[in-house]
């Protein structure tokens, strides 16, 4: 049984599924710094949102390892998209 909420949010799975692997791949591609997905959640709405807990390293000398949670939109037709990145503070 299910306790999840409809339009509610699913816990943090930490075993990344190919299906979020490639969401994630296709949204993010920025540059400057590496994005490392370790975990994600999903909302179903009109698509799907993605919350994914993610190690960030940025690609200049000394750069520290931060955590952050990226927001990711895939829409029922079309590309997945970033909404939001938030640093998670320690």
């Amino acid at each position: 049984m299910s306790n999840n909420l409809v339009g509610g949010w699913t816990a943090f799975n930490f075993d990344l599924t190919p299906e979020a692997q490639k969401v994630f791949k296709e949204a993010v591609n920025l540059v400057g710094a590496t994005y490392t997905p370790f975990a994600f959640a999903t909302q179903v709405v009109a698509g799907t949102n993605y919350s994914f807990l993610s190690k960030v390293q940025a690609v200049v000398p000394n750069a520290q390892l931060r955590v952050v949670k990226v927001h990711i939109y895939q829409p029922p037709q079309g590309q997945p998209h970033i909404t939001q990145i938030i640093d998670i503070q320690p």
